[in-house]
Formats: C-alpha cells, sequence, structure tokens
C-alpha cells in the first residue's frame, strides 16, 4: 500500500471521468490526467474496486461513477494505518466489513518451537508437488463447501488466483497435503516465487480439526523454507478466525499490518 495524502484545491475545476475500459477509468482535466479508477472480479465473484489520486475532489467523482456504473455490493481494501485513504472510502458511504491481520513469520524451528513438531498419529505429510491432482481438487472443494456452509470464504484469506472459472487449485504443485488412511484431510499453499514467501492458505478438514493437523502442516511448510534459506514468510489472517490467529501467535509470528475490507451495498 502507498501512502495516500489528498490534497483539496477550491480552484480546481471538475475532472472529466471518462471509462477507457471494462476494468478502467479515466479523470483527466485540461487533457491532463488527475486520477484513475479500476475493478477487479475475485474467484469469489466479488467487486474489488481501486482509486489511484491525489486530489480529493476527484476521488470523490471516481467514487460516484463507480457506484453508479457498477452493480452493488462492491468491495475495496486499504491498509488501516493509510488514515487519509480510508477516511475518504468512508466519506463516499463504504463501511467496514472485515479486518484482516498480515503476520511475518519465521521459519527458524529453534524460533517457531516447532522443531519436534510431527503429524498426529496416523496422518503424514505429502511435500508440495506430491499429491495427487484429483483426491488435492477433492479435499479443496470439501473443504471450501464445509467453509462456506460456516463462517464463509470471505473469512478466509483474500485469494488473487488467475485460472479457468471455478478453478481454484491454479498449481497444484505449491500444495502440501496431510494424509490420513489414503484420505486428504488437510492442505498447505506456499507461494515460493515472491521477494517474500507468502502461505497462502492452511485449511483442515472439519471432522480432522483440533487434532493437530493445521499445526503439522505449518511446521512442514516452515521448515522447507527454512532448509531452502527462506524467510520470513508472511500470510494474512481474519480478525474473527481464533484458532488460526492463535496458530500464528504461538509460533512468534509478529502482526505487521491490518488491511481493512470496506464495502458499499
Amino acid at each position: 500500500m502507498y501512502s495516500q495524502q489528498f490534497t483539496f484545491e477550491t480552484d480546481e475545476p471538475p475532472a472529466a471521468i471518462t471509462r477507457v475500459a471494462d476494468t478502467q477509468w479515466l479523470a483527466t482535466v485540461d487533457d491532463r490526467t488527475v486520477g484513475s479508477g479500476d475493478v477487479t472480479r475475485r474467484p469469489d465473484g466479488r467487486l474489488f474496486v481501486s482509486i489511484d489520486t491525489w486530489h480529493a475532489g476527484v476521488f470523490d467523482q471516481l467514487v460516484t461513477v463507480l457506484r453508479t456504473e457498477l452493480p452493488k455490493p462492491i468491495y475495496t481494501v486499504v491498509d488501516e494505518s493509510e488514515t487519509d485513504l480510508t477516511t475518504a472510502w468512508l466519506r463516499t458511504g463504504f463501511t467496514p466489513h472485515r479486518r484482516e491481520w498480515e503476520y511475518s513469520v519465521p521459519t527458524d524451528p529453534t524460533i517457531t518451537g516447532l522443531d519436534a513438531t510431527a503429524p498426529p498419529p496416523g496422518v503424514t505429510i505429502l511435500p508440495a508437488g506430491t499429491a495427487a491432482e484429483g483426491p488435492l481438487r477433492a479435499v479443496d472443494r470439501a473443504i471450501r463447501d464445509e467453509v462456506e456452509a460456516s463462517i464463509g470464504w470471505q473469512h478466509m484469506p483474500a485469494e488473487i488466483l488467475h485460472g479457468p472459472s471455478g478453478d481454484t487449485v491454479v498449481d497444484p504443485s505449491k500444495y502440501a497435503v496431510a494424509v490420513r488412511s489414503d484420505r486428504y484431510v488437510g492442505m498447505v499453499r506456499v507461494v515460493r516465487a515472491t521477494r517474500r514467501p507468502r502461505i497462502g492458505l492452511i485449511a483442515v478438514r472439519a471432522d480432522q480439526q483440533r487434532r493437530g493437523v493445521a499445526r503439522a502442516l505449518l511446521a512442514h511448510a516452515l521448515a522447507a523454507l527454512h532448509s531452502d534459506g527462506r524467510g520470513p514468510a508472511y500470510c494474512e489472517v481474519d480478525e474473527s478466525n481464533s484458532a488460526a490467529a492463535a496458530l500464528f501467535d504461538g509460533v512468534g509470528a509478529q502482526r505487521v499490518s491490518c488491511n481493512l475490507e470496506l464495502v458499499l451495498r
């Protein structure tokens, strides 16, 4: 997130707002671009908007156009420490929907205390890239259905996955899985191709929770990163997900920022 500080220029003429693509609007004054608005549709179908401008008046104009031309609800995400930007979205009618903590997670097992962590009896961990694709997709779908039937998937970490419609396992090589009696019961997804590795998801079947499966998956993922000289990793946890927060707090992870998801209904 960049630091957004608005200027209030009372003599600035209103901007002309033009939709230049299906997902983008430009704000211009005298043929000079003074702002832009963008929209993306996430895999769960929700529309997320962003606005880039230094001018408070242009920001309001762009929001007015977006809320007129897009179906509701509309969402956006801001770093809660960016008070000017947060206030601007609230001023234009958006309201808080959820908060998500970003954690910095050490990978050294002597720091996390996971060096002696073993899978629960009867559970084995298949390293990333070794899971069979069919069972992996089946457990992914089953877990998503269980989450959607309980707290709702919107309370899981935000996902930016690019694949065919309905495909939530875009790259099976990123997943390690927990197996019990030849049944896939949990999974962890780690994205390494970034400046900092990201733990994108840890999830366990409902009937296998509170048995140490998630902790074993996390221990495996962090140990693999540490052996490759990678760390710290990062992840996001919804503030309402007390079990996930306890898991990461318990391994010495540090909360480094807070993202606020806002919605206009």
